[in-house]
């Protein structure tokens, strides 16, 4: 898989040839945030499509759709999962827009 330029595999290879006990420890948090547990493993990566979309990581993005379709996940709800995640990054905007404004207020021209 190549997202803007990068060959995927080959440099994570080479992150785990760098850092291989990180690595390790990484993939082995990872699978244990993805264990089902009180969350059956279908709703996790559905949180993680959405949240992908809001970090705007094409990889994770790849991954967690593949991993979301192959736990059960339908189109249908991983399409309302993008839209949610449309409608967080909207809502952030807003409650930033306030924040904005009371700048404004604080720092007068």
């Amino acid at each position: 898989m190549v997202f803007h330029g990068v060959d995927v595999k080959k440099q994570f290879k080479r992150m785990r040839e760098l850092a291989p006990e990180a690595y390790r420890s990484f993939l082995e948090f990872d699978g244990k945030a993805f264990a089902a547990g009180a969350l059956p493993l279908k709703t996790k990566e559905l949180v993680a499509v959405g949240i992908a979309h809001i970090t705007q990581c094409p990889w994770c993005i790849d991954a967690h759709v593949a991993r979301a379709a192959k736990a059960g996940a339908t189109d249908q709800e991983i399409g309302e999962v993008i839209f949610v995640a449309m409608a967080m990054a909207a809502g952030a905007a807003w409650s930033h827009g306030g924040l904005a404004l009371q700048c404004l207020e604080e720092h007068p021209a």
